[in-house]
């Protein structure tokens, strides 16, 4: 529960960065307009993935329910090729945005990790 709280401000903290320094791109360096709007669309469409998955993580999380927490565990794969995509593969990647991907792919694996053994604990409990 801890780690979600803590991925929770972390990720708010990450696209609060990563909006600062599109603004920073899109002033001072030459970034094709193109590009520029992919990179912002797909921002809006990560922040939408991860709300969705920070949602369905806490709730699996509360109510001990796996359907829930596997939910939040498909939707991570897609946040973590998102995150990979603004470490590596963006038009102009920033030495500040590559570090704070790398952080968040961390808590990402860890995620991963814990919500394996929370589904499998969740799926082997009884509810009477």
């Amino acid at each position: 529960m801890v780690l979600l709280y803590l991925n929770c401000w972390y990720f708010a903290a990450f696209y609060l960065a990563e909006i600062l320094m599109f603004i920073y791109k899109g002033i001072s360096l030459p970034y094709p307009s193109e590009n520029l709007v992919l990179d912002v669309v797909l921002l809006l469409v990560f922040l939408g993935l991860e709300m969705l998955r920070i949602f369905y993580g806490w709730k699996g999380n509360l109510c001990e329910r796996s359907l829930a927490s596997c939910a939040s565990l498909v939707i991570l794969f897609p946040c973590g090729a998102l995150a990979v995509y603004y470490l590596l593969l963006q038009t102009f990647v920033l030495r500040l945005e590559f570090i704070l991907a790398a952080v968040l792919l961390c808590f990402y694996s860890l995620e991963l990790v814990l919500g394996l053994l929370s589904f499998s604990a969740f799926s082997r409990s009884r509810v009477y």
